[in-house]
């Protein structure tokens, strides 16, 4: 009879940090920060374990976790877009506008908001590259520009009603394979950046001018260029948010719907591990971190938390996320001696 023999510890040690490695860290932490978030509102309210309020889950942090992932990749590249929810809001208004004027032309009323992101997008970018303004500045200003020029064009009043069309209908409360259609949005959008970012020299690239610039121009990569790609895909995503928004509420909304977005898709990219300083992110932690937030948020409503409390778990989650980065990196804090 063959004699079984014991897999000695330290093997099994090493198979077991194998596999935290290939999950990674910060994924493995993030699950386990959903699960005990999860099991902690659900003891407190059952309603939390529904069907029916996991798919309100899953629906609400579409919108976020499209900006998020997008935001991520523009963090990993070295900058940073705070004109994401502006741009939606914009998307959303033009996409109630149109759909009204070409008389329920849904694929014109999707395509016209999309080639204003694509503007939008490429506005940021020639302003950072050619005005030489850092990210935050120049988007901090369009953060402005955009919103504006979205209750400009809708005298600041929801514009169109796409409440009656069967594609929008689909958008908003249709289903694949039991999963609601605007969560397939977001996996096809997200698993389309993440391939972009892992296995394309494109990728490659972007995660080059983030982690040093200078080595990355002399390897030969335009910079110019990839920054203006990655600005460009952030104002087309964020159209593809504000469609979502018009769809969800049957109408464009300037403003309703996308406004403090820019906050949530930062504070989901650093709570899923992207360094601000660049050169570091995965659109899976991404993800995690987004379902994260959006646990948080829905169990504080359940759980009748005040709204404005919202704001500081929010505000509290991203320094946490920063701080946790800069201690790990191991760089000097300001303020403190070497």
């Amino acid at each position: 009879m063959p004699q079984l023999t014991k897999q000695p510890a330290s093997s099994k040690t090493g198979q077991f940090m194998a596999l935290v490695r290939r999950l990674g860290l910060e994924n493995i932490s993030l699950v386990l920060a959903i699960t005990v978030l999860a099991l902690a509102i659900g003891s407190q309210n059952s309603a939390f374990f529904r069907p029916s309020n996991i798919a309100a889950i899953g629906s609400y942090i579409v919108i976020m976790g499209l900006l998020a992932v997008v935001e991520t990749v523009v963090i990993i590249m070295g900058g940073i877009d705070i004109s994401v929810g502006s741009v939606a809001g914009l998307a959303s208004v033009l996409t109630g506008m149109v759909y009204a004027a070409a008389w329920g032309n849904w694929w014109l009323s999707m395509l016209v908001p999309l080639l204003a992101g694509v503007a939008c997008g490429l506005f940021n970018g020639i302003v950072v590259v050619f005005g030489r303004i850092t990210p935050l500045i120049a988007t901090l200003a369009t953060l402005s520009g955009f919103k504006g020029l979205a209750q400009l064009v809708s005298n600041g009043r929801a514009q169109g009603y796409t409440g009656a069309d069967p594609v929008y209908i689909f958008l908003a409360r249709g289903k694949i394979l039991f999963i609601p259609t605007l969560v397939w949005v977001l996996i096809i959008v997200a698993a389309a950046i993440h391939i972009m970012l892992r296995y394309t020299r494109l990728g490659r690239d972007i995660y080059a001018v983030g982690g040093n610039d200078t080595a990355a121009r002399l390897s030969g990569v335009n910079i110019n260029r990839r920054i203006l790609f990655v600005f460009v895909l952030a104002g087309v995503v964020s159209a593809i948010a504000g469609i979502l928004i018009t769809a969800r509420t049957g109408s464009g909304q300037p403003v309703s719907g996308s406004q403090g977005m820019e906050m949530l898709a930062v504070t989901g990219g650093a709570l899923g591990g992207a360094a601000l300083r660049g050169g570091k992110g995965s659109v899976i932690s991404t993800i995690f971190a987004v379902i994260l937030l959006g646990v948080l948020l829905n169990g504080m409503t359940l759980l009748g938390v005040n709204p404005f409390w919202q704001n500081v778990a929010q505000g509290a989650l991203l320094i946490a996320a920063v701080v946790i980065q800069q201690l790990s990196s191991g760089e000097r804090r300001v303020g403190l001696p070497k």
